[in-house]
């Protein structure tokens, strides 16, 4: 039931209240009805369905792509700039000086004399820089890591022991005196599948053919590491393994994450107080080797080549084509394979020409 009071009526209540002690407040202003009408708008607010969309699984190489990333494109080209006229210039706006390797060697050894680093045997640092597509525009060329026998060694501080699987006594006696940490046969097998020889003890295992019967027991313990033609730990010439991965150098190509046809090789190829000549030598049989891995498509695999020498920032550039052939053309092979047979057919055309001369 409702009771509608006058004002004069309410007054008098509210006055005898107060004099009882007992004073209520009333509030018949507007904001009452404002407070209920936000109350009430919040609570139609939380009964909508916020409706949330679903975002299917995306590989980590292409979520970068859902954000509009400008990121900068790592195969340097400036053959577009101007080359410098004199030795003092804003280096941004010109093209990198192209160095010898014995004037970069040098400029190295200048930098690390005793009155600058004060550092004559640093390593000398190659950064190789590679165009990684594959004969598909599509496709890009797998990581790769290989170890490649340099012709003058040097001190590259790292401990390599090397695991030997082969049989007969000739083989085993060459491949210790080759330099072979561990050798041995059928024994050396039993002894890995019994645990009593721990595989992550040595960096290297290579193996002889004839021994590959019996290895394939380890293929489930070795995996990645069984030897095999491909990453030359297996073969016939055990001293020539055991020689590669004692002295020579490991490398690996790999790709960049945000952009995957550019790949980078970084090694060392000796240090400053080597022979000019020999550092030469080593980079030049680095970069064949490298150029081993080139796939079968126009163009350039190495883009650019830099020598660096720790603690030192400076990067100097020197041209790679004097050492391996700049492009490779597909043309080349068919023409040549068409000459020879144009040729041959000369040949034949010709000495069939003389039997009908010499019949008549």
């Amino acid at each position: 039931m409702l009771c509608i009071l006058s004002k004069p009526l309410l007054n008098s209540v509210l006055g005898r209240q107060s004099g009882k002690g007992t004073l209520r407040s009333l509030h018949t202003t507007a904001l009452c009805e404002a407070a209920r009408k936000g109350t009430r708008e919040k609570a139609r607010k939380k009964k909508v369905k916020v409706e949330v969309k679903k975002v299917g699984f995306i590989p980590h190489n292409q979520r970068d792509k859902k954000i509009d990333l400008q990121r900068q494109n790592k195969h340097v080209d400036d053959s577009w700039k101007q080359v410098a006229t004199d030795n003092c210039y804003v280096g941004k706006y010109y093209r990198w000086p192209l160095y010898t390797v014995a004037e970069a060697i040098q400029c190295h050894r200048e930098t690390h004399h005793p009155t600058m680093y004060n550092e004559p045997n640093a390593p000398l640092m190659v950064d190789v820089e590679l165009n990684m597509k594959a004969e598909k525009s599509t496709k890009h060329v797998d990581n790769f890591q290989r170890v490649v026998l340099l012709p003058h060694k040097f001190e590259h501080g790292e401990e390599r022991r090397i695991l030997v699987f082969t049989k007969g006594n000739d083989e085993i006696q060459k491949a210790r005196e080759a330099g072979g940490t561990l050798v041995g046969g059928v024994e050396l097998i039993k002894d890995v599948t019994e645990g009593e020889l721990l595989l992550a003890d040595y960096q290297y295992i290579i193996a002889h053919t004839n021994i590959l019967p019996e290895l394939v027991a380890l293929r489930g313990l070795l995996k990645r590491r069984f030897p095999n033609p491909k990453s030359e730990t297996l073969g016939i010439n055990l001293s020539e393994m055991i020689r590669r991965f004692a002295d020579g150098i490991s490398y690996a190509a790999a790709k960049d994450e945000h952009q995957q046809d550019f790949g980078l090789v970084k090694t060392c190829v000796g240090t400053l107080n080597m022979d000019s000549q020999h550092l030469e030598e080593n980079l030049s049989s680095l970069l064949k080797d490298i150029n081993i891995m080139r796939p079968k498509r126009e163009g350039r695999f190495i883009t650019r080549v830099l020598l660096k020498s720790p603690p030192s920032s400076e990067q100097l550039k020197i041209d790679p084509f004097v050492y391996v052939p700049e492009l490779y053309i597909k043309s080349d092979a068919r023409k040549s394979a068409a000459s020879g047979r144009t040729e041959e057919e000369d040949n034949t055309d010709e000495d069939a020409a003389e039997k009908k001369v010499a019949v008549n």
